[in-house]
Order: structure tokens, then sequence, then C-alpha cells
């Protein structure tokens, strides 16, 4: 059972006795023991068995063994969000005076945590821009400890080069994480270049229809079961509920994925063609200055497409204001088209210094195509353009 398709949906819990053919849900917080040699026998780790919901449970069990055969890791471990999988997988490897090297354009979460927080236990970070992704080794320290990409970056677009950075990471004995949450394992597998951890917010395409949170970090078996210990202590697991929509979501995953990049593409030629768009920027674009590479390690271009608004802050507010059918709203890979205008909202607390360094312009916007009718999204932005 090799292909992507067969594993997302064929990936399954041991049937109970009632010989179910879905996965029952498992809204336990806890599990009982034959007895005391049981009990001490699973608590020592001699036996594979659920203790408590907070270290394991058989639905968020299923939930991660799938995205962990997808991605081509040894192990993984699920989170109540994709942040709380960022922020533990970090904290988990660093420790006090250890450095980050990190792609300059990422999410606004992500970044708060390189420039507010963690500089308090004295863990700092050097940003490069992707056009200077060539000489990334000249911002590697004796005290660098990760190398950190997003690919496709949220919400400029932008491509990096996945076999590279690995080349890079491995040359420099650096841990190298990939946040793989736009493109998915579907269309691309970080670790196949050489990612020692992938991390997800499973919010996004992973559920696909905006209803639960959710996040995921796979990866090395040693890495992984440093992150569990961590996780286990400070409680940010995924709860089952979740994690059962969520496993039976990645059984339509390939499906989803590749009518959301049909459609994405559809809107990104035409946005491109149109007079009151600057720039567009999508990774199956023969325009976006990393196409090549995009071809090289994506299956398809992802569902997110990126644009300059002529007029800046208030041109955005504008097409906001004018959009009648797609959503405006904070989340993307839904199958509903969102909009988002990050300067006015999601970075809106960042200075005009800090959005330009994750590369995010007052005109920027960020479309996130669903699976409605392609003629009816990009008819709502035509008006919304007009």
């Amino acid at each position: 059972m090799e292909n992507f398709e067969t594993l997302a949906i064929r990936t399954q819990t041991e049937r109970t006795q009632f010989d179910e053919h879905s996965t029952p849900l498992y809204l336990t917080s806890s599990f009982i023991f034959q007895d005391a040699e049981d009990m001490r026998a699973s608590f020592a780790e001699e036996k594979p068995k659920n203790l408590y919901s907070r270290f394991s449970n058989p639905n968020v069990t299923e939930f991660t063994d799938k995205i962990a055969k997808m991605e081509g890791a040894e192990a993984g471990y699920a989170f109540a969000t994709g942040m709380a999988a960022i922020y533990s997988t970090f904290a988990t490897l660093l420790n006090a005076g250890d450095h980050i090297v990190s792609c300059q354009s990422v999410f606004g979460s992500t970044h708060t945590l390189f420039t507010k927080y963690f500089p308090k236990w004295n863990i700092e970070t050097t940003y490069f821009k992707a056009e200077d992704a060539q000489n990334v080794e000249q911002y590697i320290q004796t005290n660098t400890k990760i190398l950190y990409l997003e690919t496709p970056t949220n919400p400029a677009i932008e491509i990096l080069d996945l076999e590279f950075f690995g080349q890079i990471a491995k040359k420099h004995n650096l841990i190298f994480i990939v946040d793989n949450c736009f493109a998915t394992p579907y269309l691309q597998q970080p670790i196949k270049y050489g990612a020692d951890i992938v991390v997800h917010s499973a919010t996004k395409l992973i559920d696909g229809q905006g209803r639960v949170l959710g996040g995921v970090a796979v990866g090395k078996a040693d890495l992984i079961r440093e992150i569990y210990l961590f996780a286990r202590n400070t409680g940010p697991a995924m709860s089952p509920f979740n994690a059962w929509v969520l496993s039976k979501s990645l059984e339509t995953l390939a499906i989803r994925v590749e009518k959301h990049c049909e459609n994405a593409l559809k809107v990104a030629e035409f946005l491109e063609s149109h007079p009151n768009v600057e720039l567009t920027k999508y990774p199956f674009l023969p325009s976006h200055p990393s196409y090549e590479i995009a071809k090289k390690q994506m299956k398809l271009g992802g569902n997110i497409v990126a644009f300059e608004i002529k007029g800046g802050i208030e041109g955005g507010r504008k097409f906001l204001d004018n959009i009648k059918m797609c959503s405006l709203s904070a989340n993307l890979g839904d199958t509903r088209t969102i909009v988002t205008h990050p300067a006015s909202t999601t970075h809106s607390k960042l200075t005009e210094e800090e959005r330009n360094e994750v590369g995010i312009t007052a005109g920027l916007v960020r479309c996130s195509v669903g699976l409605e009718n392609v003629e009816d999204i990009i008819a709502d932005l035509r008006q919304a353009l007009d």
C-alpha cells in the first residue's frame, strides 16, 4: 500500500469488536489498565498503550500516522493548532543562546515568535530574502541550530529550493524544518529533499472546509520523540474529535487539492491580465521568478494566489468592500474562496518596515481559491477590481 490516495483512505485504527467500517470517535480523557503490572509496564513504555489523551489517543494516532506516511516521515505528533506545532517544535529543540536562520517571508505569528518571544530566552533569528537564497551560508553562525523555511511562503508566495537548502543543512549539521502547509503532502514532500521535520497547520487544506483547528509535526523519530515528551508535559495536544474530522478529511485531500489548483491557475491567469493588478504571483505561472523550482518540487501550484492591487492600502480595503461572493476571512484552504488584505488585517499589528521585511506590501491581497465554479470566482474578483 504505497499510493498516496490509498494510504490516505486505508490507514486506520484497528477495528473494535463491533467491526465498524469507519473509525469511531474515541471521546475519552483516559484509558484503563488490567492490573498493577499492566499499568506499570504501560507507563514504563515497555508496551504500546494509550495512557491519557494528552499523550495519545486512537483518533489522534490515526491522523498522525496518515500524515507521517504521506510525508515519508518516521514518526509524528499532532497538536491543537498549527502554531502549537511550530512553537512546540522550536521550544523542544532550542536552548538559550541558539540561533535560527529563516526565510524572511513567514506567517505573522511565526514572525512574532522569532522577534518578540524567543529573544526573551536569548534565541535570535536571522532572516534571508528569497532572492538572496544562494547566499544563505553567510547567515549561518557557530550557534545556528535550525534552518527554517516556508515554501510556498505566506503570504508572498515565494518558492525556495528544498534540494538546495537540504544540502546546506546537511553540510552545516543543522536541523532542517519546513512548514509545508501551503503545499500539503500531496503536492510536495520536503523530507525527500533532506528536511528533518515537516510542520503543518491542519486547519487549512488538510481540513479543507474551515471546521476545526489542528497542527502536526512529522519527521525523524528521535526528534519527534523529544517533541512528544515536551508536548505531553506542556499540553498542546490535538482533541480526539478534531483528529477524527481531520483524518476523514485526508481521505479526499488528493482530489480536493487537484481541483483547488486547477481553479487557482485560472484565477491567477485572469488576475495577471487585469489592468488594476500590478503584479500576480502563483507558483505555476511562467512569470513567477521561481517557476522552474516550483515545477521541480511541486506536483501542482497550490491554491493560494497573491496579487498587488493598484492604490496601496486604500486600494486593498476598497477591493474587500466590493467583494460579494468570496469570503473575507483570516483562514485559507477552505472549499470557499477567501480574500485577505494582510496589511490592514492579519499583519496590521506589524510596522510598515516589519511588513516589508516579510514581503507584505501595502496593496498585497492573498486569495485562497476555493472549489466553487471558477467562472463565478473570477466574476466576483472582476467586479471588485473594476
